[in-house]
This record gives C-alpha cells, structure tokens and sequence, in this order.
C-alpha cells in the first residue's frame, strides 16, 4: 500500500499544475453538441462548454471541433464542482482582442473588421472575438440615415478610446474619410485646370442644380449650364449615381463650376446659315409673355414672334392664337447673331386678303357698253 500511495505521490508530482487565470494547452479527446473536453496534462480534464466557446446558443460544436486538434483556452476553475477544470475559450480570445485593440490604440494603427451588428446608434465589429462600437456619427463624413448597407462588410476605423473594463471600446471611421478626402482633394486641385472635361458622378439633385463628385471635391452643375436649352427641373434630367462628362468652367478657391455646355457643341455656331434672314424655319412654341411667343427653333435657339407677327388678323395677346408645345411655320424677319437674337414671322408667309368692293346699286345697274356708245355716237 505505501509503494501505491508513493506511485500516486510521484505520478501527481509529474502532472503539471494549474491556477485560475491561466493559459493552458490541450488536445481534444471528445466533443458532445455543447461541449469540448480537452486533455491538459493535467490530473483532471479541462471542459469548455458552449457558451463559453463562443456566442451562438444553437449551434453544434461538433460541427466547429473535432477530436485530435489542439486549443488553447483560459482556466476558469480548477475544480468546477464534478473534478474537472472549467475552461474558456471565448474569454481567451476576448483577451488576445483586448491585447490587439491596446495595441492599435496606442499606435493609431488602422484596422480592418466585418460589421456583424448595425444598432440604432452605430455598428458593432469583430476584432479577434472583442467588439468595437463604431457610433453612427464616426461612420462617414456625411450623415448617413440609414446604415443597414454596412451589415456584413468591412470597414476601416481607428480605436480612439479605449476602456475594457467598463467595456468601452470606441471606433472611428470618419476621421479615416476625412483624410483620405482631404489628400484626393489636393490631388484634383493639382490636377485640373478651367476647360478640362472630367468624369463625374451626379451626388446630389437640387432645385437650382446638382452637386458633381469628382473624386475628392464636389462641382456644381447650375441648372442654366445644363444644357444649350432650357431645363426645367433637374430632377427629372438626373438622379443620384449618374456617371456624367463635364466641363469645368471656373475654379474658385475650393468651388468648381460645372458645365454641360461644350464649345464644339454650340448650337449658335453655325446659326448665321441656318436660320438667314428670309429663312423658312419650323420651332416649338416654348413659353409666352404678353408681347409674343418663344419659339425654340432647336435646343439653345429660341427665336421671338411678336404678337403683331402671328397674324395679319389681329391678335390681342399670343394664347389667343397659340399653344405651348404648339409646332409653327414662320419666316425669319431678323438675325442678330451677336446678340443671339432671332425675329420670326408668321404673317409673312400667309398672302394679303383681296380688297373688298363696296356694293353700290345704282351703279351695278348701269349698262356701261350702252352708256360708251351713246358718247360715241
């Protein structure tokens, strides 16, 4: 009996020993649906169980573990209550993320993570099992409502504050964007000169215009450089995301104006032939004020009609004869190419009406051959 209880003395001595806290080793020896039981060299197994394995309550963990590998995890306890080590896995890898996130606190190192939680106020990211907070107002450099696109992909950010222990762990990305447009900003700047034409993307659609990225600075594109004619409503022209080709037609400090108005394509250039005096054009009536009618011969070429020119009948005002929309027919009366003004006419090309003879009775009674001859005789 003293040889058995000298064996165990010896064989106790040569086992390792653990103490809460600690990081042990161990090979898997069996895997149940909710638990993992590991050899650790140890006079006891160490047992991780599921929820101490990682956050997800239903999954299997046969289908993550499988006998024969070798894991690393956290001592809980050295006797949970039945003999064996209680162990975590989860806690350990909080511990690496924690280590990880200190580390890339202190150097402002940026990190890449996936989004695996959008709340209300921001989005939750992984890092090696520890999560990090980004707050709605640190995801982007402009305000964004809804931030579900985020869900599943992955962002840059930097830790800017870092407290594990009141689990306090803020990232940024915002600042990360601000940078990195301020640097394409310079470049552009650097790049582009008045009458380039660059590519763009339509960012914004307003009432009087619409807000051009052109990667790293924004253009505006006024609603009277929309177009060589005339646009009503930018909204119905373009719409968030249209790629689109545009002339930078002035650079002031950090505003560019935009403009779809390309030299080669100006419709006066070539005006002088096609719409001569004496010319026959046709034109859509575009608007009417009390004196005439806007006729646009072709977009960017709008031609007045007097009122006194739309008939040879008189007309009191030009929506007694005319319709917007309306297709006509006129001469042009007048080119003034200089000052981009055309006159047309209506009442040119329609014919004067034969003179009226008034009725006289006695008159159309007389036999006039009959009267000739009594003075010849």
């Amino acid at each position: 009996m003293p040889e058995l209880n000298e064996f165990e003395q010896m064989l106790e001595e040569s086992l390792k020993t653990i103490r809460t806290g600690e990081i042990v080793t161990g090979k898997v020896i069996d895997v149940k649906d909710d638990e993992i039981v590991l050899n650790i060299g140890y006079k006891s197994d160490g047992i991780i169980p599921r929820n101490e394995y990682t956050n997800e309550n239903n999954v299997d963990l046969r289908n993550l573990v499988h006998v024969g590998d070798e894991m690393e995890a956290k001592v809980v306890k050295v006797n949970d209550g039945e003999g064996q080590v209680a162990l975590s896995y989860k806690r350990l890898a909080i511990d690496k993320g924690n280590k990880r996130l200190e580390e890339a606190f202190n150097s402002q190192e940026v990190l890449t993570a996936k989004v695996t939680q959008v709340l209300d106020g921001g989005l939750s990211v992984e890092v090696e099992g520890t999560r990090v907070f980004i707050p709605a107002s640190l995801v982007s450099d402009t305000y964004e409502r809804d931030l579900t696109k985020y869900a599943g992909q992955e962002v840059e950010f930097v830790v800017t504050e870092f407290n594990p222990r009141r689990r306090r762990i803020i990232g940024d990305r915002k600042q990360l964007m601000a940078a990195r447009k301020a640097e394409m900003q310079k470049e552009l700047f650097e790049r582009i000169q008045v009458g380039d034409v660059v590519e763009g993307t339509v960012k914004n659609v307003t009432d009087f215009g619409a807000f051009i990225d052109l990667g790293g600075a924004d253009g505006l594109l006024h609603i009277s450089e929309m177009s060589w004619g005339r646009v009503e409503n930018p909204k119905k022209v373009f719409k968030s995301g249209d790629p689109l080709t545009v002339l930078i037609k002035d650079i002031n400090g950090e505003k560019i104006a935009l403009s779809l108005k390309f030299p080669d394509q100006n419709p006066w250039a070539n005006a002088d032939e096609k719409y001569a005096a004496g010319s026959i054009v046709t034109g859509r009536v575009a608007r009417m004020t009390d004196f005439g009618a806007f006729v646009e011969l072709e977009p960017g070429v709008d031609a007045l009609l007097h009122v006194s020119q739309i008939s040879r009948e008189h007309v009191e005002k030009p929506s007694d004869a005319l319709k917007i929309g309306q297709e006509i027919e006129a001469r042009v009366v007048d080119f003034n190419g200089e000052d981009r003004k055309i006159s047309l006419s209506i009442k040119a090309l329609q014919n004067a009406p034969e003179p009226v003879q008034e009725e006289n009775p006695d008159v159309a009674d007389v036999d006039i051959e009959a009267v000739a001859a009594q003075y010849e005789e």
